[in-house]
Formats: structure tokens, sequence, C-alpha cells
């Protein structure tokens, strides 16, 4: 498995999806260190404002920021990942809890991941939630309940939809309108294809990754922090 950038929020968490590999970089973001206490990691890197945390932890090299800043502690955490160069992120603990617009703006950081040639998962109790930009992925015809697909942005153009419930072809997905909102898997494999724009997906966590076929081009990463 491609080497993964393992970031932990300070939401609600429950077990990990897969297990760590040795080649993996733990980003414990605020709050998300008592989770890689819990778990017996030693985050390779500690950054945020700890506003979360309560306290700024004592370890060596933590990056502490100003509770007023521009980014999530999320943010710093994707972007440290993007400069590190990996390009595929899972994301403990930012989906859960009582924070909806921290999941909201979590949802954004998919976005921006995928606007930057990366893979972005966000791991959640019951979901899994990713952006796909301009490419497609695949899920296998085990895939069982339901998956809904949003607009993220501009008109996301030449949306397909194979193996579902409710197929489309070459459509176009607005922002406005929920048109996607739980589809079906069927038994099938099923395809999910945007030809230009952006997607936000979520499915049921038991059914487990999906195969990215293809992705965007990146334009140039800026991502330092």
């Amino acid at each position: 498995m491609e080497k993964t950038c393992v970031i932990f929020c300070a939401g609600d968490f429950d077990k990990l999806a897969v297990p760590i590999s040795s080649s993996d970089l733990i980003i414990a973001a605020d709050g998300g260190l008592l989770h890689t206490g819990a778990l017996g990691l030693r985050p390779h890197v500690i950054l945020g404002d700890f506003d979360s945390l309560g306290e700024i932890p004592k370890e060596a090299d933590v990056c502490v920021y100003p509770v007023m800043k521009d980014d999530t502690d999320a943010m710093l955490a994707v972007r440290c990942g993007l400069t590190k160069g990996f390009r595929r992120f899972l994301i403990y603990g930012g989906l859960d809890g009582p924070r909806l617009d921290h999941a909201l703006a979590n949802f954004q950081a998919l976005v921006y991941l995928a606007e930057h040639d990366a893979q972005g998962i966000l791991v959640g109790k019951k979901y899994f939630s990713t952006a796909l930009r301009n490419g497609s992925l695949v899920f296998p015809s085990s895939a069982d309940g339901i998956l809904s697909i949003f607009c993220m942005g501009s008109p996301a153009q030449g949306v397909t939809l194979e193996g579902l419930m409710y197929p489309l072809t070459e459509a176009t997905l607005t922002a406005g309108y929920p048109l996607g909102v739980s589809n079906h898997f069927t038994g099938k494999a099923a395809h999910v294809q945007v030809r230009q724009g952006n997607l936000l997906l979520l499915w049921d966590r038991e059914n487990g990754f999906p195969d990215f076929q293809k992705n965007n081009q990146s334009e140039g990463v800026d991502c330092c922090i």
C-alpha cells in the first residue's frame, strides 16, 4: 500500500480503518494527541494551537500556532503532509463530534488535497468521505448500502455513475441542488467519474476504500506552513 500521511484530529474516534505502516507519517493535530496516546503511537509531528487539548504538549519539536490564524489545525496537518511529499491521507477524528463547522471545514480540506494531486479520506465511525477531482474511482461489487455524491464548488461536469441504482451519464451536478444524495449500491462494481470539477463522496465505512482509477494532474503544490 502507498505510504500514507495519517492525521489524528480532536474529534470523536473509535478505531483504525487499516493498520499503520512504518513508512507512514503520523501527525497529531491539537487534541488528536490524545488519540495517538490511547493507541500507543508516537507522532512524527505534533502541531496546532492546542485550544482543544488545553495545554501545550511537553514533547520536543512541537509546532505551536496562534489561535487567531487562517488554517484549522487539520489544514495545518494536511499542508504539512503535502510539504513532506505524501499524496495519500487518512484523517481520523475529523468527521464525528460536536463541531459541525470543523466537519465541513474538513470536507473542504479533502477538496484541497484533490486539487493538489493527492487523495484524502476522512475516516468516521460509520462513514468514509473523499473528494474526487477530474477523475474516477471504483467500488467493488461487494459494496452495500448508500453512496451520496455532492458537487463542491463550481458545477461538476461530465458526471457519470454506473453500477448504482440511480445512474447518470455525462450529467452536470451543482452545489445548489442535492441530486446525488442517497444513491445505492446494487451488487455490481460501481464507477463514479467526473470529467471536470470536484465531487464529495460519502459511503458506509464497512465498504472499505474505493480504487482511484484516475486523478487530476497537479497544478503545483504550494503548501509551506
